[in-house]
This record gives C-alpha cells, structure tokens and sequence, in this order.
C-alpha cells in the first residue's frame, strides 16, 4: 500500500466531507472507489510516472519516438530478468513503450482483469455500513424518497461502485474495518455536454477545402489514403457522448454496436440509436464519416463506431454513465475510446476517478482519447487532465492554438497509484492538438454544421489511430500490453512542433500528422 493508512484516512474524511459541505443533505449518491493495489499495479503505474519524467525533459517531439519494433522485443522482460538491451531501452528510450517493455508486468486479458476488479469490491459491498443503506428512505421533508429496489451499480474498470448514503453514515466508510479497502469517496458529478459553438464566419481557406474537411486533410488523412491505401477498415472506436445518428447518410452502416446509460450508470433496455444533441454525431463524422455532403468529412471513413450514450443533451450526465460507458467499450473490445467530454477542474490537483479505468483500458492495448478542455489557457478538464489520458488541445487552419483550448500544468500530491517517494508528481497537459476550429461534420437529420471545440480536436486523433491501425502491424506485432503506448509514442513522437521546444500547454508535443506517424511507423518496423 503506497499510503499510509492515518494519511488515508484523513483524505477520505477530506472528500466526504467536501461533498457534505457541498450538498443539500438527505441522501448522497456517491461512487466508493476501492481496492488495493498489486505490486504489479504499482510497477505498472510507477514505469510509466518515470517514462512522463523522463518526457517532460524531451526537447523535441522525436525524442519521444519509439524504439525499432525489434529492439522493443529484444528489451522487453521476459522469464523474470533483465537483459542488457532492456537496461539500455530504459536508460536512453524516452518513449512510454520502452519503459513499460522494461517493466516486471504481464500482458493482461480483459476477463481477468475484471474478475479482479469485481472481487476487490466485495469487502466494502458487504460491510454492515453498505447493507443498512440499502433500501433507506429520506426522512420525510427532504425530498423524493429513494429507491426501494436501489442496488450498488458496479464499474469494474474503475474498482468503483455508485451507492446512496445516509449523510451520517457516510463518515463511517473510513472506520477502521473498512479503511483499508477504501481508496476514495466521490461525488457522482453532473457533467455538461461541451456546448456546440457554431462560428458566426467561416474563414475562406477553411471553405476552400473542397474535397475534404480542412482538418482531414491538416492531419495528413488524405496522403494517407492515397500513400498506403488505408482508411481504417477493421477498426474500431468506442465513442462515449450524447449519442449518434446512425441513419445520417455519412454514418449509415458504420455504428457496430450502441447503449444508452442513465444518471446511475445503468444500461437503458432497448434503446435505440439517437442523438440527444448535436455533440455525438459530429464527432462521429469527424472520425468516420463518409462524403454525402460532396465533401469528406471523417478521418478514417471505413473504420466503424461502437457508440454509448453518456450524456444527455438536456440534462447532461453523470460520472457514473462516463464510467458505465468505458466498460462497455471495452467488453466490445473496441481499438481506441473517444471522450469530447469533462468537467473542469480548478487548481492543479486532479482527482482519481479515472485513473483506474483508463490504466485498465492501457492494459489491454486501448488508448483512451479525451478533449483537454474548452475554459482556455491554464485550465483544464477531468477526464483530459488525467495523468493516463492521451489528452488533446484545439488549433485553427492557421496552426494557431485555438483561444478557449485548456492545458497546464498538474500536480498530484497524494495517489493510492504511486510510491510515496514519486509525490508530488508533476506533468503537463494536453498530450497533442489538432483541428478544432471551424470543423464542418454531420449533425442530426442529415445535415452539416461547423463547430468549435476541443472536442472536435480529439476525434481526429481518434480517427488517426484508425488510420495508423489499418496500416501498420500493430495490433498483431505487439504485446498487448504496451500497443496503447506505442501508438501514443508513434502520435506524439511524429507530431508537427509548433510551440515551445518539447511539451508546452498549448500545443502539447504539437499538431498531429497522421502521414508522418505512419512513416515513422513503417520505417521503425511496426
């Protein structure tokens, strides 16, 4: 356990009561976030904090490339020692790949993991305090009463669980019994849709583009095509937002899967494809769209879209449908997951709700895309600021950062994730940019409309990694355990500079170049 359980304690009793102090009373809906780390969650956890050390110093972006695919496999641990190449791949590798081949940590099935994750439930699931909340009413004047058939909603990805509480029985998670399961107590947070922000001028260069979306053929999509014959057929990306049109003629045939989820994560029965909003379907034609606007619209067009609804475009949502929706992508084994969706977080501290969640998306070779953020300089967004999120900030045709696009720096003080002696462990976000200012893609009804957003900048991303998928040997020629980090180094590391030399707020490592990435894939063996 890499906290103490005094400091644990006193943290607990720090968030429980926040969310008191920050509630109307009667029954709190919050999610326990539990279990207790492996040594193997530590090292896995631990590498990687020392492999973003180690990147923060890169002063270019091709530092941070990965290894040659055989030196990789050569370096890589195996029967329980190390060799030399892997000594030398951790000493000199800047890259997030090489760190984790060198690291003591098996590749990991889906299955497992969530067996693992349900069981380290158990103990909190069953204490007395859980089961006398179970089935409680408000006391009368306090509002609607709760639930009588209410059970704990289970998020194995995230070891976490949604649960009402009694406010005097909520102090009582961090008795002694308990403490040691325990690693958190948060609020299920509303989360808003990211507002759809149409410009009131679409600059001419932007209109000029024709044949295509002028971030499509920014990114490099475009040579792809032509340069490798690739458009992401066989891919699939998971797409948590406020749902899809799937009989838009750009999208028709391409979603391979859909749920819906409501405010307590549960899945709807019988739902149907829908857009709630605007926000899903556009960022599902900036991955996969096709050209029946006479225009291409999507990155990789013949890549499909396993889509959940997570946020409800009246409403919003919750951390619990978030949650909800990233096991799902993952039990539909999908190759990358899209989140143009957060809450902001002030101050450089984040919270840990995601980190388990995205850790168990890495270990089974998924990266987990996400918007940094739409509150501008210095600010940012969780999920996007989670310290495992490949997060993404928004540019302008002009390579410009976009005004309202979020990064800084954050800091984590204290983590039930990594060694006392790592704290406090600073980094820097976003991870990358790309286009998010006047991207024209499909909305509901079939039509088209420009949008601002980092949330139009992360689909690109997500669509490039459909992209470098379909071209490349990837997901066949590498452990699965480290293909998330190779396709992020392959991203980052190939990225077009356009700020500070290195990693900066604004830009992250720089703009994404699809064409590049997939060069530098091919040459590197990959």
């Amino acid at each position: 356990m890499t906290i103490k359980i005094d400091d644990k304690r006193k943290a607990i009793r720090h968030q429980i009561e926040f969310i008191l102090d920050n509630t109307s009373g009667g029954l709190q809906e919050v999610i326990i976030k539990t279990g207790q780390s492996t040594p193997e969650d530590e090292q896995f956890t631990k590498t990687v904090a020392e492999a973003l050390r180690k990147r923060a110093m890169a002063a270019s972006p091709r530092d941070v490339l990965p290894a040659q695919n055989k030196l990789l496999s050569a370096g890589r641990w195996t029967d329980g020692t190390r060799n030399a190449a892997s000594k030398r791949l951790r000493n000199v590798d800047m890259s997030l790949s090489a760190q984790i081949a060198w690291a003591p940590v098996t590749s990991s099935k889906m299955q497992s993991l969530r067996q693992a994750n349900l069981e380290s439930m158990r103990p909190i699931l069953q204490s007395d305090v859980v089961r006398k909340n179970l089935h409680t009413d408000r006391p009368k004047g306090r509002g609607r009463r709760a639930d009588p058939d209410f059970q704990p909603r289970k998020f194995w990805t995230s070891s976490s669980f949604l649960m009402r509480f009694r406010e005097e029985d909520l102090m009582k998670l961090y008795q002694d019994d308990l403490i040691e399961n325990l690693e958190g107590v948060f609020p299920n947070r509303r989360i808003l849709v990211p507002p759809a922000i149409t410009p009131k001028q679409v600059p001419r260069p932007v209109e000029d583009n024709k044949v295509s979306g002028w971030g499509v053929r920014s990114i490099g999509a475009l040579g792809v095509w032509g340069a490798f014959g690739a458009r992401g057929k066989g891919v699939t990306i998971g797409l948590l937002d406020t749902g899809v049109d799937a009989n838009h003629p750009d999208l028709a045939g391409k979603i391979s899967a859909w749920a819906e989820f409501d405010a307590q994560g549960n899945e709807v029965v019988g739902a149907k494809p829908r857009d709630s909003d605007k926000h899903g379907t556009h960022c599902a034609g900036i991955i996969v769209g096709g050209n029946a606007s006479g225009r291409w619209i999507g990155v990789a067009p013949e890549a499909k879209i396993a889509a959940a609804l997570v946020l409800d475009g009246a409403k919003g949502g919750t951390d619990a449908q978030v949650l909800a929706g990233i096991d799902w992508a993952i039990e539909q084994e999908v190759d990358v997951i899209n989140m143009s969706l957060g809450g902001l977080i002030w101050g450089p501290d984040v919270p840990t709700t995601y980190t388990s969640a995205i850790l168990n998306a890495l270990r089974v070779g998924i990266p987990v895309v996400t918007a940094i953020g739409n509150e501008g300089s210095q600010t940012s967004g969780s999920p996007g600021n989670d310290f495992l999120a490949f997060a993404v900030g928004a540019t302008d045709h002009l390579n410009r950062a976009a005004g309202f696009s979020g990064g800084r720096t954050q800091v984590i003080r204290q983590s039930p994730f990594f060694p006392q002696d790592m704290l406090p462990l600073v980094y820097s976000k976003p991870d990358l940019s790309a286009p998010g200012v006047a991207v024209c893609s499909s909305v509901p009804n079939g039509d088209w409309e420009y949008f601002n957003g980092t949330s139009m900048a992360a689909p690109h991303v997500a669509g490039a990694i459909a992209l470098l998928l379909s071209s490349t040997n990837i997901r066949d020629g590498v452990e699965i355990g480290e293909r998330a980090f190779v396709i992020q180094d392959l991203l980052t590391g190939s990225a077009d500079e356009l700020g500070e030399a290195g990693q900066d707020h604004r830009f992250g490592f720089g703009k994404i170049d699809i064409l590049r990435a997939i060069g530098f894939a091919k040459d590197l063996g990959y």
